[in-house]
């Protein structure tokens, strides 16, 4: 599997993609991580240009819903609706819905434990969203 790492919009904290980002890597998944404040186009332009399975959007600014819809807007506008997009960060438990509504396969709200991410990705378990943060 391969998956895309990217940080959409003008937040500028990558920190928590980063750990996320060498978590996945160490557990043998192929890591792509597009950097700080990349637009939707960019993200969608780069995901298909890498050929990604996966693109997982770290958000932490509260523009998760419009960002997350925007990437899937981009993706199945050039015919490329069949790479999931997953969303972390700082999601509130009530916008869980209107992302899944959406089509995001999986949200991993603030918190969540590196070994639930890597599980999740690992089993490919893509359909299911994780509600509420674990600590």
């Amino acid at each position: 599997m391969k998956v895309l790492i990217a940080k959409p919009g003008l937040d500028g904290h990558d920190r928590g993609a980063k750990v996320v980002a060498h978590a996945l890597r160490d557990a043998g998944l192929e890591v792509v991580y597009s950097g700080l404040k990349r637009t939707p186009e960019e993200i969608v332009r780069e995901a298909i240009q890498e050929d990604v399975d996966v693109v997982g959007l770290s958000v932490l600014s509260g523009a998760h819903v419009l960002l997350a819809r925007r990437v899937l807007d981009g993706l199945r506008a050039q015919d490329a609706g069949d790479i999931a997009v997953v969303v972390g960060g700082i999601i509130p438990p009530r916008d869980v819905e209107a992302l899944k509504r959406l089509g995001v396969r999986h949200v991993f709200p603030m918190g969540t434990p590196l070994p639930e991410i890597v599980k999740a990705f690992r089993q490919g378990k893509m359909s299911e969203t994780t509600e509420e943060p674990r600590g």
